[in-house]
């Protein structure tokens, strides 16, 4: 079933869990959360990044992820991430997308407040929920291969300044940084839960956390308790489904250096790996609570 961004996290916050939101960028990865969600019982953001364009044009990739979506018995939320230009998310919306985020963390506030505002606008004709960034990751998401390209100093979110940025955006949820980055982690994740809970305590919008797919367990679930409704996961499932491929070939090389592997033969690994990945996101991000109808 396909919902708006704002009904799914509020569904979150009722059941005090968070939503996985993962980056699809191909049909095994689409397949692999949806069928995810409808296993465990929870609902799930299907993603698509503005970044990932030339690998998974929004043309191709939008309407099966909202295909999905529309036959899935579970909750799904087709959503565009971390677009940066209005003209783009107005594409999504014309797809039927039912989430969309405005990146503008990279720019000053005062512009970022401003196309935000724009952002929420154009959201407003069309049954979609907004998303927009307030503080900065020090990376920006941007494709496979560049998400440590850097666009600053990583800032965290100022709590006091969150209250002002929801009231003057007219956004319906927030993505705040509090230690998270983009892309592959070069040592063991810091997050400032003191933070998050600062922002919770002033805020009355949904929180989301970017850069979730390199903590652990525990991590997500003190994110969770803090305040956290929606977690964007891809670098690391990508990641793990790449090794298996790379394992499967190894696998036939040493069987007979002449095996072909065929094309079929690694996407079936790597959508099986996906599915095993995601459905442990998915229940760990749950937060202990039964399944969603």
């Amino acid at each position: 079933m396909l919902v708006n961004l704002r009904d799914i996290c509020a569904v979150a916050e009722q059941n005090n869990i968070a939503v996985a939101s993962f980056n699809t960028p191909s049909f095994e990865a689409v397949r692999a959360a949806v069928e995810a969600a409808e296993e465990t019982g929870f609902p799930v953001i299907l993603s698509h990044a503005q970044g990932h364009e030339e690998i998974a044009p929004l043309e191709w990739i939008g309407p099966m992820m909202i295909e999905a979506a529309e036959r899935s018995s579970a909750l799904v939320c087709v959503h565009l991430d971390h677009c940066e230009d209005l003209s783009y998310m107005r594409k999504a919306l014309e797809l039927g997308f039912s989430g969309a985020m405005y990146d503008g963390s990279f720019l000053p506030y005062e512009i970022n407040v401003s196309n935000s505002r724009r952002a929420a606008r154009m959201v407003a004709n069309y049954d979609c929920g907004l998303e927009c960034e307030l503080g900065s990751m020090g990376t920006r998401e941007n494709g496979a291969g560049h998400e440590n390209d850097h666009v600053g100093q990583a800032t965290y979110t100022d709590p006091d300044q969150a209250a002002e940025f929801i009231t003057s955006t007219g956004l319906d949820i927030l993505a705040c940084s509090f230690g998270t980055v983009h892309g592959i982690y070069k040592g063991e994740p810091h997050l400032n839960y003191d933070v998050l809970r600062e922002i919770r305590s002033r805020v009355d919008v949904p929180l989301v956390m970017h850069g979730g797919s390199g903590v652990s367990d525990d991590d997500y679930q003190k994110c969770v308790e803090a305040g956290i409704r929606k977690v964007n996961y891809f670098t690391y499932g990508a990641k793990f489904a790449g090794e298996a491929v790379r394992k499967l070939i190894k696998t036939y090389e040493a069987k007979d250096p002449s095996s072909i592997v065929y094309w079929q033969d690694m996407t079936t690994v790597a959508h099986e790996t996906l599915f095993e990945n995601f459905k442990h996101v998915i229940t760990v991000l749950s937060n202990g609570q039964n399944p969603i109808a």
